[in-house]
């Protein structure tokens, strides 16, 4: 039988560093590889080249690419906070936020996609947020993050298009993790909201990603499985 490989990007942040024990913990992969800064080899989301050359890494493996998980993202970005009002925008800060949340994806979906099998199931999930959903949006601020999530959801859902026409029972999906709670959300996070630890976000993440269908490809979905609007 086939080795199955799992791949998790970003697997030392508050989020990724769960993701990748609960995919490790669930014992449906052979092997579980974290790809990030620190990691041989690095990955960075800034540098197309690193992203290239961890997908060459990962094509001498022995086995066959069926999950990549990414988990990179940040809100917070040079120390500059989320916007409050259009009087705050900046264009570095914007152009920023879209190469961490939205062009570094865009990336690993380019080098990264190929690699899967042409049959089979395999998947590909992303974490997006909430507030990328303009549907959802009723609360304004948050300008760059926003943007950049809502790009990143457009970018995912194009992606899906593409790869179900090389393998039919491939997904590609966006997830809203919830709040989850670490250094970033004890700073932002509002009372009354289900603040999640991170094992727990992990677990559901990974749940509902394993019960998914490729009908569900190219969708948004919350860490309870429920549909997120665009």
């Amino acid at each position: 039988m086939t080795r199955k490989i799992a791949v998790i990007v970003g697997p030392t942040g508050g989020i990724g560093s769960a993701i990748i024990e609960a995919v490790r913990a669930s014992g449906n992969y052979d092997e579980v590889v974290g790809l990030g800064r620190q990691s041989v080899p690095p990955l960075d989301l800034l540098d197309e080249t690193t992203i290239e050359a961890c997908a060459e890494h990962l094509k001498s493996l022995e086995g066959e690419i069926r999950l990549v998980f990414d988990a990179s993202g940040a809100l917070t970005l040079d120390g500059m906070r989320p916007e409050k009002s259009w009087r705050e925008i900046d264009p570095a800060h914007l152009a920023r936020s879209y190469a961490v949340n939205a062009i570094g994806p865009a990336l690993l979906m380019k080098h990264f996609l190929p690699l899967f099998p042409r049959e089979g199931r395999s998947l590909f999930a992303t974490l997006s947020a909430r507030v990328g959903s303009i549907g959802d949006n009723r609360l304004g601020g948050w300008y760059a993050y926003r943007a950049a999530k809502a790009g990143l959801n457009q970018i995912l859902r194009t992606a899906a298009v593409e790869l179900s026409r090389r393998n039919p029972e491939a997904i590609a999906v966006a997830l809203h993790p919830g709040t989850v709670r670490t250094q970033l959300t004890e700073t932002f996070a509002k009372s009354g909201l289900d603040v999640q630890e991170p094992d727990v976000a992990a677990q559901r993440l990974l749940d509902v990603v394993e019960g998914l269908s490729p009908a569900e490809t190219g969708g948004f979905f919350d860490h309870l499985g429920k549909p997120v609007d665009w």
